[in-house]
């Protein structure tokens, strides 16, 4: 066994229990006391995607308020905590009154209005894909008064997308590729999930992808016909290791993922699940298993 190192669409009540397991916030917090000015706003982060980007772009000092999900970097902790992922509490952005609120997702989506009413000014950020992530630094630059990092980074994520680019292959030879994302019940990515262009970026094929969702349920018979080289558990051990408990699953012993041993757990959730600034570390990282599998071959 070997071990190495979210917006993704769950429906909602299956995402809200993945961030509660993987946020490690306490529902208390104090407050940062961002600089204001008419180019530098306080913001409030509806996002754990969005909180990672405002930090990776310097924008941390005009963080007021996050999520409870929002658990890097570490010293996000420190910054007032406004509510669950996508659903804030309109008392406390009211207490805190900040210029600017960004989301992605949003539980209620007459929140919006809600939070507009209040005066406050209101912008979300899609990104579903790799490639949705430097457009949003640069809006992100743009609304915050720092467009010169944002702008800076978001050419560097381009050009390293573009270098991995040549790494996506559909070709029968491509190592087969299962993500699961939760295991009770199983979960995993469809073709147009996240998770499935990091896959094909990094050199594999996610057996998701028969599938024209952006994440679903499977069965462990499914996974057992599709018959994985590679099976990526994105999720932390809570009482057990992972790695060997998918293993010893019954019947998966079959696939060829546990017959060479590439069953894989212990994977930083935040990189992989989350749409944002480390989006190339992530494609490093799972790039790396793939060309030991097809080394190995």
């Amino acid at each position: 066994m070997k071990s190495i190192f979210l917006p993704f669409r769950l429906p909602f009540l299956l995402f809200l229990v993945f961030w509660g397991f993987v946020g490690g916030c306490s529902e208390t917090g104090t407050r940062q006391t961002p600089a204001s000015s008419s180019d530098k706003p306080t913001i409030v982060s509806l996002a754990p995607s969005i909180t990672e980007m405002i930090y990776a772009i310097g924008a941390e000092k005009q963080l007021a308020g996050r999520t409870s999900a929002c658990d890097w970097p570490a010293n996000v902790k420190k910054v007032k905590i406004v509510g669950a992922f996508g659903k804030p509490s309109l008392e406390v952005l009211a207490g805190l009154s900040p210029d600017l609120v960004l989301d992605n997702d949003l539980a209620d989506e007459n929140m919006g209005a809600k939070i507009t009413e209040l005066g406050i000014k209101r912008e979300r950020l899609t990104v579903r894909t790799p490639e949705d992530i430097p457009p949003a630094l640069r809006k992100l630059g743009a609304l915050t008064g720092n467009s010169e990092k944002a702008d800076s980074l978001a050419y560097l994520i381009e050009n390293g997308l573009e270098k991995f680019r040549s790494r996506i292959d559909v070709a029968a030879s491509s190592p087969k590729v299962y993500l699961e994302i939760w295991d009770d019940p199983l979960w995993t990515g469809g073709k147009s999930s996240y998770v499935s262009a990091l896959i094909s970026y990094a050199g594999g094929r996610n057996i998701g992808d028969a599938v024209e969702k952006e994440y679903f349920e499977v069965s462990p018979e499914w996974v057992i016909r599709q018959n994985p080289d590679i099976i990526a558990c994105m999720y932390m051990s809570r009482d057990s290791d992972v790695a060997a408990k998918v293993s010893s699953r019954p019947g998966w012993k079959h696939t060829a993922a546990v017959k060479n041993s590439r069953v894989f757990d212990d994977f930083d959730n935040n990189i992989f699940l989350r749409p944002g600034p480390r989006v190339l570390e992530g494609i490093e990282q799972l790039s790396r298993i793939i060309d030991q599998a097809e080394a190995e071959d």
